[in-house]
Formats: structure tokens, sequence, C-alpha cells
């Protein structure tokens, strides 16, 4: 079955035949007539979900990312305010 495109009310009114076309392909529905969401299959949705996750940097290489200067890092210059203790 090919990937289609429904309306809402149709969507809502005919969701098990959604559910089984998305089983097939990607369905997507529309509202207003502009794409509003896609249903996939479960199966579809993990395969994304651990491309997304596989393709995410590690805390440890967001860290090494980081500029490296020697530990010497410029501060504003900015007035201190006055504590009346």
């Amino acid at each position: 079955m090919a990937e289609r495109s429904w309306s809402v009310q149709d969507a809502k009114s005919r969701f098990s035949e959604v559910i089984e076309a998305a089983r097939q392909s990607p369905q997507t529905v529309t509202k207003h007539g502009k794409p509003a969401v896609v249903v996939v299959d479960v199966t579809e949705y993990e395969r994304l979900q651990q491309l997304d996750r596989a393709s995410a940097p590690s805390f440890a290489d967001v860290l090494l990312a980081m500029p490296q200067d020697d530990g010497e890092f410029s501060r504003d210059a900015v007035r201190m305010r006055d504590l009346n203790l």
C-alpha cells in the first residue's frame, strides 16, 4: 500500500484503516489541508530512534570538543555590586 494522506476527520473515523496502512508505509494526516502528523509502523519508529541515538554525541565527546586555551579565561569588565552587610 502506498503512502496516503488523510484528513483529520477521515483519520478519526477510519483509524483502524490508518493503522493498517501505516504498517506498510507512513501515513500523513492533514489538518486544514496542511500536513500535521505522520503515522508510522512501530518498527520504523524504533529504527529511527536508534539512528538518532547513534548520531548523538556522547557527553565525553561534547567535553572534549570544548575549546582549550591553557586555562586562561577572559573576564568581562563589570562593576561589582556593593554589599552592605
